[in-house]
């Protein structure tokens, strides 16, 4: 269990729209910005090596650089450099964080005041969901991937267990950046699982009529 006492109040933030990140999962990033590569740079410097994945808000009219509330910061757990200089590099999820406020200064990257109260169930053992119909869910997760046009490895999907599954997928299945918001917020896991599958059969129903038989 991470202890709420280890964890910084101030982290760099990355904003970047449609990537998210949930506790105790991975998410892999490709990183060749100047401003990010100087982030990652500093990042490495720090013991506990946080970068808070967080979305923009997408409100039309609104500041561009407005983000959400809620974000999620992941552990630096992977590294590599390339030729080039770009990064290749894997957060892992530690706890989802409510943004305070922003701090300005002299790094090119964004930083902010964070909170990490309310979130202590992120800190803990994986979570299960007990009310989880599997036969159900997939038959959903099989149809919304042939719309979708994508492929997948059932074996292990079907072997992997609930977190991993829900939170894997929610990561990974194409939706919009809102979507993406709601399961990041989604309170418990049950509650991800069923966002998840609404979103799946909303998509499902604005598909063509060959795919919903």
């Amino acid at each position: 269990m991470v202890r709420i006492k280890d964890l910084p109040d101030l982290i760099p933030v990355f904003p970047l729209p449609g990537a998210l990140l949930l506790p105790r999962a991975r998410l892999p990033l490709h990183i060749f910005e100047p401003r990010y590569l100087a982030m990652l740079d500093d990042c490495m410097k720090t013991p506990q090596r946080l970068i808070g994945m967080i979305q923009p808000r997408s409100v039309p009219q609104s500041d561009e650089k407005a983000l959400h509330s809620i974000g999620c910061a992941g552990r630096l757990t992977a590294f590599s450099e390339t030729e080039d200089g770009r990064y290749m590099i894997t957060l892992t999820g530690v706890s989802r964080f409510r943004l305070r406020q922003e701090v300005s200064g002299f790094t090119p990257y964004r930083r902010a005041e964070i909170s990490w109260d309310g979130f202590e169930r992120d800190r803990g053992d994986d979570e299960q969901d007990s009310g989880f119909d599997r036969d159900q869910f997939f038959d959903v997760l099989r149809r919304f991937f042939t719309i979708h046009g994508l492929s997948t490895d059932w074996d292990s999907l079907t072997e992997a267990d609930d977190e991993l599954l829900i939170n894997s997928l929610s990561m990974l299945c194409p939706l919009d950046p809102d979507d993406k918001q709601a399961l990041l917020e989604a309170p418990s896991l049950t509650t991800r699982r069923e966002t998840l599958v609404t979103l799946m059969e909303f998509a499902l129903r604005g598909g063509s009529d060959e795919a919903m038989q």
